[in-house]
């Protein structure tokens, strides 16, 4: 099968991460007999430079002719002066809007080999962990085309104040739902929605559509948790959640905290998708590592490009419907990691554990290696 990516390094450490994604990619396709053509495309500061514009309109146009899109990251403290439709940022919640991906899946898992980067305590792992071994495994499903990072925002005439909404529709609110469902039914069958309905309208609007669609899926067990709730529970009990289903805003904050529990930001992929089309065709999907830029480690041949690699997997899984090309990517970093190969992001250095410290490029390597 033939597949085109849009690829878009970004900025920071966007083109080092993504470099060995595409590696390992078109490893994957030589070895499974799939060709993956790339369009590589500008977006965020590097098109700023160029174009004057975080999102350029031929880059818009590009990515929607192509199948799906692999991102590295945008954003750095070049353009941080800029007015804000201006900042790089913007080409992200662009792309995103326009591509019609309106759930961001983050799965967060602690793998056994990078037990000894968790801050939490093995009993604290044990306690929640339905398998009664130190880990978690869960998935947050993020809202991703609303709320209070696309509603109306401004300042006073005199600058002395500023303001930003949150609204939401039923409809926005039951389709990621309905995502968060899906994925929970392949899963542990539990859903938690988070919100804070407490206090926010618009989170009683989330619960009131929750509550009303939770009988649609009488196999799955449906609970609810307030955002700062939610966010104690992550730490104290990570191995309770299976599924959490949450606005833009939470989570964008939980699945930051969720990677730390991991180990790493530089862990954690992530797959923006929205409804597959009917007619057997590709899903459009947007994917990228979570971890953002990190501009102060550019061209070190520091940052772990694992996050980058499995976001691959992910899109391989999620648009193109190949498992088990997805698994054999998942397999590879798992067996690297086993060997004691270690971005200094990931490396404890407790003297307890054989490992080798290496940098973007030699991990990548062995990744392919593996592969």
């Amino acid at each position: 099968m033939n597949y085109s990516i849009a690829l878009i390094p970004g900025d920071g450490i966007g083109p080092e991460v993504l470099a060995p994604a595409r590696a390992v990619l078109d490893a994957a396709g030589t070895k499974y007999g799939h060709v993956f053509t790339y369009v590589e495309l500008e977006a965020g500061g590097r098109a700023i430079d160029r174009a004057g514009e975080p999102l350029p309109k031929e880059t818009l146009e590009a990515a929607k002719r192509c199948d799906a899109v692999l991102l590295g990251a945008v954003g750095g403290p070049k353009w941080e002066t800029l007015p804000g439709h201006l900042r790089p940022e913007r080409a992200l919640l662009g792309l995103r809007a326009s591509l019609g991906v309106f759930a961001n899946l983050r799965p967060a898992a602690l793998l056994p080999q990078l037990r000894a980067a968790c801050p939490l305590k093995d009993e604290v792992l044990i306690a929640s962990n339905p398998a009664g071994k130190p880990g978690f495994d869960l998935l947050i499903v993020r809202e991703l085309t609303g709320g209070i990072y696309f509603g109306e925002r401004g300042r006073s005439a005199d600058g002395s104040s500023a303001f930003d909404t949150e609204t939401y529709s039923r409809t926005e609110i039951e389709r990621v739902l309905r995502i968060g469902y899906a994925a929970a039914a392949g899963r542990r069958q539990k859903l938690c929605v988070v919100d804070k309905a407490n206090v926010l309208e618009s989170s009683r609007l989330w619960r009131e559509t929750a509550q009303a669609l939770s009988g649609e899926y009488p196999d799955i067990e449906t609970s609810y948790l307030y955002v700062d709730n939610a966010a104690m529970q992550l730490i104290r009990a990570p191995g309770q959640f299976d599924v959490i289903v949450t606005s833009n805003l939470f989570g964008d904050i939980l699945s930051d905290e969720a990677s730390a529990l991991t180990g790493s930001i530089g862990m954690l992929a992530s797959a923006s998708v929205g409804i597959p089309p009917e007619n057997g065709s590709a899903v459009m999907g947007l994917y990228e590592p979570i971890h953002g830029s990190a501009p102060d480690i550019a061209g070190k041949d520091a940052a772990n490009p694992l996050a980058a690699i499995l976001s691959t997997a992910l899109m391989l899984r999620y648009s193109f419907g190949l498992e088990t090309e997805a698994a054999a990517i998942e397999g590879a970093v798992s067996a690297v990691l086993d060997t004691g190969l270690r971005t200094s992001d990931i490396a404890v250095r407790s003297g307890t554990a054989a490992e080798t410290i290496t940098g973007t490029r030699e991990m990548g390597e062995a990744v392919l290696k593996y592969l």
